[in-house]
């Protein structure tokens, strides 16, 4: 058993003044230790397993001398019980650090969130107003706030507001904090349930946005008034009329064919292929093209090095309002996007081919199995043959004769 030396009292470690250890008694191995400076500090020398280690246990006044020993027979009790303090004390220091990296507030999740889903977003305008919804509704009330700490009373005070006012806007800002939170909990910044939850959660204390608001369709041209259309925009001059037509004839989107580039038509085929970075459905489509659309491309491509097939006049890209702006002029009620509306109720209406085909056609996303098991050879000569079908029905006037013939762009 380690020799224990005499107790001091605490006038006596007052007196001490030269620099090294000083057994103090009372716990054995427990020591003040004077630095040259003269700073003075406890310390408790320990066999720890196999290995002589000092314990710091405070400085010298702020830790007495009662406190110190108090401390000393707190760690040998601890050692006697196979505790080494010294790794623990680094494990809960440890531990404190990175609960502390883990703190960051909502607004900084957010932008963390943000950054990681950018390349997701093919389109810069809504790349920016994921983010810019949450800098104006969620980040002024929450934004501050440890996203681990965001229950949902903090979710509710950010969606009352302009839940019933702006339902569709609110919607998208609980399903961007349900991102946020999500991404938190992946990222060991949150822990526990996800308070922006729609189902089983928000669902019971928020009303149905598709209750409390109706959903917006694009205009549409009734599918009898086709031919009328088509025959009137032939008679209009310029690179928007043809590209709007030649969406018409594709039933394609508009950014599909504003971006759409002379090699991505293989016209021994007569197929168009869009890359899926283009795509809403993110993966490339086919679209066979009748002879109208043919003939709208060759009088278009002018060269085919240049960088857009239905280029603006500086050679850019089409602007977005571009092919709108034709519809608007003819004082249509309608808008470009409302013409696969159209194609879709022509193909319903007047025609024998199976739903799947038109929907395949409108590249729209498949969760059924039966249209998942269609889309994988994406029945071309059944959508060759609906194409020329929809091409002669745009070129028809119902019961007023044929419409004008494709004119040359000059």
């Amino acid at each position: 058993m380690p020799k224990i030396a005499k107790e001091k009292s605490t006038l006596e470690i007052k007196r001490l003044t030269k620099p090294g250890l000083h057994a103090v008694g009372s716990v054995s191995g427990l020591q003040i230790l004077i630095s040259k400076l003269g700073y003075r500090s406890w310390v408790l020398r320990v066999l720890i397993g196999k290995k002589r280690r000092d314990i710091g246990l405070g400085g010298y006044p702020d830790t007495t001398l009662a406190q110190a020993r108090v401390r000393a027979r707190e760690m040998k009790d601890k050692i006697r019980r196979g505790i080494d303090p010294i790794a623990e004390k680094k494990a809960t220091r440890t531990a404190l650090i990175a609960l502390q990296a883990r703190q960051i507030t909502f607004e900084a999740a957010a932008k963390e969130c943000h950054k990681a889903k950018s390349p997701e977003f093919r389109n810069p305008k809504h790349r920016a107003q994921w983010i810019s919804t949450l800098e104006t509704y969620a980040f002024p009330i929450i934004g501050k706030l440890p996203v681990n700490d965001v229950e949902l009373p903090h979710v509710l005070q950010v969606l009352t507001p302009i839940w019933h006012t702006k339902t569709e806007t609110a919607s998208r800002v609980r399903q961007r904090i349900e991102a946020v939170l999500a991404w938190s909990t992946v990222s060991k910044f949150r822990f526990g349930e996800n308070s922006a939850r729609w189902g089983g959660n928000l669902k019971e204390v928020l009303p149905n946005p598709s209750k409390i608001t109706k959903v917006k369709h694009h205009s549409a041209l009734p599918w009898q008034q086709t031919g009328q259309f088509i025959a009137d925009l032939r008679q209009r001059e310029g690179v928007s009329a043809r590209a709007l037509e030649f969406a018409i004839l594709t039933a394609a989107r508009s950014n599909e064919v504003r971006g759409m580039t002379p090699d991505e038509v293989d016209f021994s085929t007569s197929i168009w292929t869009v890359p899926g970075e283009r795509m809403k459905t993110n993966k490339e489509h086919k679209i066979p093209l009748s002879k109208d659309a043919i003939k709208i491309l060759k009088d278009v491509i002018k060269d085919p090095n240049q960088k857009y097939t239905f280029p603006a006049l500086n050679g850019g890209k089409l602007e977005n309002m571009a092919m709108l702006t034709v519809v608007r002029r003819m004082n249509i009620n309608a808008v470009p996007h409302g013409f696969r509306s159209t194609f879709k109720d022509w193909a319903r209406s007047c025609t024998n081919f199976p739903d799947e085909v038109s929907e395949l056609a409108l590249a729209h996303v498949n969760s059924d199995g039966t249209r998942a098991a269609y889309a994988r050879d994406q029945l071309l000569p059944m959508r060759k043959q609906m194409m020329s079908d929809w091409a002669k029905f745009c070129s028809t006037i119902q019961k007023s004769g044929k419409v004008l013939p494709l004119r040359q762009i000059k």
